[in-house]
């Protein structure tokens, strides 16, 4: 028999006492417009609730170390199971975490090694970068050294008596410059440049070398190079160097590979020790879909079980479409939709079942060749009596829902009901903005714009980019596309962006970092309203905002009161003095066109701009609805927004500006098929007003709306990293070698 989640009268956020069952051990999709409460049931209230029950089972004391979950506005969940949320936020870390140590193959590698690696070095600790036993005592298994680098810090045109040694306290008559100068070694006058090798090592790196004293006579004194007195005095010294000694010195120093391991981070013994002909530190770096012929190539049945779970675990990484990394890829490098995949294949290998797996858009990042990869791990979970419940846009993933709920009809304040539940089939017949989309396909520009002017990178080698450049038409909107790991982005963000710093990235990070942030006052125009407000009543403009002296006395102009209950969870309550407005009752009795300020910060962007005829105030509105943000109320807390809602805010601060450089990172992140017209329609704005823009993108219909088209390829990782195409759009279909070609 068929069992549900069952939710009543769920009033989370904007939703309007919805009450709905979802089937449990079924792929169920939630669709619908931005904002219109899918977030609000799927994470606020299920995820939430779920979160909350599974605490409550353990002790107050433990609790203060969980995370905290507050109780969802609603009558009743009944049959929820353990949630895992796996969401887009990334995983981070610091520099020893990479994607084996996160993924656990790392710790089966380690233990390969043990047994099998030539010449032994015992146990499997003694291989982990970690560990004392086997990182390289250089770099402490970083792989990495700040260091003197030695091109900023030696004139190689000058001779010592020239001042060829550039760093501070180093000047002519200076007992610094004197110290090498009188030491017999050198020909003061010849140029570094003309130094033999033997003379250049003793300059820069000669350590302990008892020579007389340069300044006492028949004292003896210790010799050493300039790189070794500058790492004891300012890098290895057992005191912190002065701000003001830091400040000096920044400019001599660079962040390096580490000379002794060349960045693989392991020991001298460890590397010497091999597997098949590879170290460990080979086996790391080498990508993931080679590794596993690798591995599958060691035959030795004492190690078969440990073959078989590193076999299986790279398998999975391969078939959700990461076979272009390494294990060796520092996890703080992986980008959202990278970071959401390597979740996802960490719950694969769980024994676990009768969980509800929850993911946010895991179509993110994924070029449309690999969304069929997605949607057999989605299928895997499910099978093995799981519930899926997915936020997502993409027809492709929703086609294989089992169970679909459209939340809507629109945005915000007219959202928050549910407008459809059934089948993908019902979907399509239904009166839904969802389903009207499906189907909808965008036709390639009839006039694409003409380059006259092209703007160009030097060749770089980046990551796998193999010596290309970027070459990006001057006002023209221009599409960079590729497959996941094909060198996208290390062409636009890691070379263009560096290489004109003046380019403006609009991207998808947050806009405001507290609840006191909102679309009023991040577009300047609450200044004006205050001021309005006080003008017409003749009183301080500081009663009008709750960051000041309008804010109820209470809660401080919070609108809620946190109280800290000792060993159990905090708990914040709604004020009772303000009801949760913000505002001291003395603020209310003041009016501007019959309405208070909590009414006015109540009001809808699109409500806003009929309300108020200030031309100021109504240009900076209309841009925020110019970017299909019109259901945002003026005081929402800009920590409430998504990431495509960010992402927009921000490009409606520069929908006037000209001549500027602006690029995007899949700006159809978020959005709903319907809204992704809106989105073209602003760039094309941006364009007109004489401004280029740079997009990477893997929607098709934004590709086909381009005037100029870059793609990168041919495949991810190694096999990647070659501008494959350039020009009109349509052009790409005569690109055999394109994989982008095939879906556009």
């Amino acid at each position: 028999m068929q069992e549900y989640i069952t939710i009543t009268n769920a009033r989370q956020n904007n939703l309007k006492s919805v009450s709905l069952k979802i089937p449990k051990r079924k792929i169920t999709i939630f669709t619908g417009v931005s904002g219109s409460g899918k977030s609000s049931i799927v994470f606020d209230t299920i995820a939430q609730e779920a979160g909350r029950q599974l605490n409550e089972n353990f002790s107050a004391f433990a609790r203060t170390y969980l995370p905290k979950y507050s109780q969802p506005d609603v009558d009743s969940i009944e049959n929820l199971s353990m949630a895992v949320v796996v969401d887009q936020s990334r995983i981070g870390g610091n520099s020893r975490s990479t994607l084996g140590t996160i993924t656990d193959i790392n710790p089966l590698i380690r233990l390969l090694f043990s047994r099998l690696g030539q010449p032994s070095i015992g146990a499997a600790w003694n291989f982990s970068f970690n560990d004392p036993h086997g990182m390289c005592p250089t770099c402490e298994g970083i792989g990495r050294i700040v260091a003197l680098d030695l091109d900023k810090a030696i004139d190689r045109n000058k001779s010592l008596n020239e001042e060829a040694i550039l760093l501070p306290g180093h000047k002519i008559g200076s007992w610094q410059l004197k110290y090498y100068t009188n030491s017999g070694f050198f020909d003061n006058d010849k140029p570094i440049k003309d130094y033999t090798e033997e003379e250049l090592h003793k300059l820069l790196y000669a350590s302990g070398e008892k020579i007389d004293s340069l300044f006492i006579e028949g004292m003896n004194s210790t010799y050493d190079g300039i790189v070794v007195r500058f790492n004891r005095s300012n890098i290895k010294g057992g005191t912190e160097s002065s701000a003001a000694t830091q400040k000096k010195i920044a400019p001599f120093i660079s962040e390096q590979k580490c000379y002794e391991c060349h960045g693989t981070r392991f020991n001298q013994q460890v590397l010497a020790c091999k597997v098949a002909g590879y170290s460990i530190a080979d086996m790391l770096s080498i990508q993931i879909d080679e590794l596993v012929q690798v591995i599958k190539e060691i035959k030795d049945a004492s190690v078969a079980p440990i073959v078989a779970n590193i076999t299986q675990r790279l398998s999975d990484l391969v078939e959700i479409g990461l076979d272009y990394v390494s294990l060796d890829r520092e996890t703080s490098t992986l980008s959202g939709g990278e970071s959401q995949r390597v979740k996802m294949v960490k719950h694969l290998s769980s024994s676990l079942i009768d969980v509800i797996y929850i993911f946010d858009e895991p179509s993110i990042g994924l070029h449309p060749r690999d969304v069929h990869r997605l949607n057999e791990l989605l299928a895997k979970l499910r099978d093995k009596g799981n519930t899926v419940v997915v936020v997502e846009h993409d027809p492709d993933v929703i086609k294989i829902a089992d169970y679909i709920i459209d939340v809507g009809p629109k945005a915000g304040k007219n959202g928050g009901n549910i407008t459809y539940e059934g089948s993908f089939q019902g979907l399509l017949s239904s009166d839904t903005l969802t389903g009207k989309a499906f189907g909808k396909k965008i036709s390639f520009k009839e006039t694409p714009r003409e380059p006259k002017e092209f703007i160009e990178t030097s060749k770089s080698t980046l990551h796998n980019l193999k010596n290309v450049s970027l070459k990006v038409p001057k006002g023209l909107f221009t599409v960079v596309t590729g497959v996941a790991g094909s060198g996208k982005s290390s062409l636009v963000n890691g070379v263009f962006a560096k290489e004109f710093p003046d380019a403006i990235m609009i991207d998808q990070s947050a806009v405001g970092a507290n609840s006191r942030s909102n679309p009023a006052t991040y577009t300047g125009i609450l200044n004006d309203i205050r001021k309005m407000f006080a003008q017409e009543n003749q009183v301080s403009a500081g009663l009008f905002t709750y960051n000041s002296e309008g804010g109820c006395e209470t809660c401080k102009g919070h609108g809620v009161i946190k109280m800290e209950l000792s060993f159990m969870d905090s708990v914040e309550i709604l004020c009772q003095a303000c009801g949760g407005k913000r505002f001291k009752d003395e603020v209310y009795q003041y009016k501007l066109k019959g309405k208070s300020i909590d009414q006015v910060l109540n009001m809808t962007i699109l409500e806003a701009v009929e309300y108020f005829d200030e031309k100021s105030i109504k240009r900076k509105l209309q841009q925020i609805l110019d970017v299909g943000l019109g259901y945002m109320t003026l005081g929402q807390p800009l920590n409430t927004l998504s990431g495509g809602e960010c992402q927009r805010l921000k490009l409606a601060k520069e929908l006037n500006k000209k001549g500027n450089i602006y690029i995007m990172d899949e700006p159809t992140t978020g959005l709903h098929i319907s809204d992704i017209t809106s989105v073209l329609n602003i760039i094309e704005h941006l364009v007109q007003k004489g401004n280029t823009v740079i997009v990477i993108e893997h929607n098709t219909d934004v590709m086909r709306s381009a005037d100029w088209l870059i793609d990168v390829g041919v495949d991810g990782g190694i096999r990647g990293g070659e501008v494959l195409y350039e020009g009109k759009p349509s052009g790409l279909l005569a690109c055999e070698r394109s994989i982008t070609a095939k879906y556009i």
